[in-house]
């Protein structure tokens, strides 16, 4: 069994289009998204993690999901990326969470996030806030709340909305949001955790003589990871996965697959009870170019 009760969740990113720095296989195929979906279905996988961003994803899985599933959907908004928001703009998301309910074929889902942060700290962001309450009074998401960066964002957030649900980076390497206390601070006023980008789109899952030039600087570092998983009998993978399953807070670890061949090893590690407990600490990394995926456009 897993240390407690933690749920596993499907990230579908690779389902809707290439994504990820190390994924050499492409947009997952249909078939295999079906096979994937059944897969998780039968071994308990909780959450479905999609966004309308993640090019047709939402379309594929209205297409792939099991009649009867028992997934909880969870979904994001487009980005505004606008100083000052308006009401046109809260219809307009708005009409995008119809449809993406249309696309996935479902007459409510379980949790829509702002995919964007920064649109809810825009002026007037009340608008969207307030469409958001309006989907939950109307019983057609359960949970709202946000995807987020950093610890600032958190902080200035918590002050201008309340939070059902929060998605958030972590890893061995990204310890930032565990060292600075704001996992803590999420989960004294309730708001659901869930973990994002626990691999790092792989790169902690690859040799580091594997990575190119862009990564040179943390090469080092990634050494000593392997080296140390190496020396306690685990794999990168399953080291990548007990370090986040070990954080107490975090209610849900949301993982990205192309295969079921993956799924399959992943879910494995995943209920594999740990013998020992790992120090991650000396792991920590204070390089956002290296932990934040989005400086990684021209790796």
């Amino acid at each position: 069994m897993v240390e407690r009760d933690m749920k596993l969740g499907l990230g579908t990113a690779q389902f809707g289009f290439n994504y990820g720095i190390t994924n050499r296989r492409g947009q997952v195929p249909l078939e295999e998204v079906s096979h994937i979906l059944d897969l998780a279905q039968q071994e308990g996988v909780a959450v479905i993690d999609t966004a309308a961003g993640y090019g047709n994803s939402e379309e594929v899985l209205g297409k792939c999901l099991p009649k009867s599933h028992r997934f909880q959907i969870v979904t994001k908004t487009r980005r505004f990326n606008k100083e000052t928001i308006s009401p046109a703009d809260a219809k307009d998301m708005a009409a995008d969470f119809y449809r993406s309910l249309e696309k996935l074929r479902q007459k409510s889902i379980y949790g829509l996030l702002v995919h964007h942060p920064d649109d809810l700290l825009a002026e007037n962001s009340c608008w969207l806030i307030e469409a958001l309450n309006d989907f939950k009074r109307q019983k057609l998401v359960r949970k709202i709340g946000v995807s987020v960066y950093s610890a600032d964002q958190i902080d200035d957030l918590l002050n201008r909305m309340e939070i059902d649900l929060i998605q958030l980076p972590i890893s061995v390497l990204d310890q930032r949001l565990l060292m600075s206390g704001h996992l803590k601070k999420l989960k004294q006023k309730g708001v659901e955790i869930h973990a994002r980008s626990i691999f790092l789109q792989g790169i902690l899952l690859k040799q580091p003589v594997e990575l190119g030039p862009y990564f040179d600087s943390a090469k080092n570092l990634l050494e000593e990871v392997h080296s140390y998983l190496k020396m306690k009998n685990i794999t990168p993978l399953e080291g990548a996965l007990k370090f986040v399953i070990a954080q107490k807070e975090i209610d849900c670890v949301i993982v990205g697959v192309a295969s079921q061949g993956e799924f399959a090893e992943i879910q494995g590690a995943f209920k594999r009870p740990s013998a020992f407990e790992l120090d991650y600490k000396r792991f920590a990394c204070s390089d956002e170019k290296i932990v934040n995926p989005s400086y990684w456009k021209d790796s």
